[in-house]
């Protein structure tokens, strides 16, 4: 059983309360994920953030491969930290701590992604040239999408 480890840091000209606003609002997802990917919130982004919070989305992370992701909201410090996990979807595990920090230059960005293949041997032989490559593809994305809407440091 091979777990993966993806780690992003950004570091963004804005508060962690600003910062958190945005992150913390699934509704944002939508925003700072590539339209190829048809992301959809299906329930459970109608209120604020909070631990145990349900949020399912379809999703299709390539063509004609679509998916429902059940993801739990399962700690949360407010301006400091989210993890969420997936309880359904596409990965045999996901968990991905989001973690904000404040600096002199504004805040500081983590996350970090744990992640299983489904489908063991056969799962892993598609990691380095379509699940990685998408996963980055993705959080590169992102990247972009809050400099945009916080600015570049």
């Amino acid at each position: 059983m091979k777990i993966h480890c993806l780690s992003t840091l950004q570091e963004l000209p804005t508060s962690p309360e600003d910062a958190w606003k945005f992150l913390s609002d699934p509704k944002n997802l939508s925003k700072i994920t590539p339209a190829s990917l048809k992301f959809k919130i299906k329930s459970g982004a109608d209120k604020p953030m909070y631990p145990g919070q349900i949020i399912e989305y379809s999703v299709s992370p390539f063509p004609r491969i679509k998916s429902t992701w059940i993801t739990e909201i399962t700690h949360l410090k407010e301006h400091q930290y989210f993890v969420d996990e997936q309880r359904f979807g596409p990965y045999a595990f996901w968990h991905h701590k989001h973690f904000l920090r404040k600096t002199d230059r504004g805040v500081e960005m983590e996350d970090i992604i744990h992640y299983k293949l489904p489908f063991g041997f056969l799962g892993e032989l598609f990691h380095n040239t379509l699940v990685l490559p998408q996963l980055n593809r993705i959080f590169n994305y992102r990247r972009v999408q809050l400099e945009e809407q916080f600015g570049k440091i």
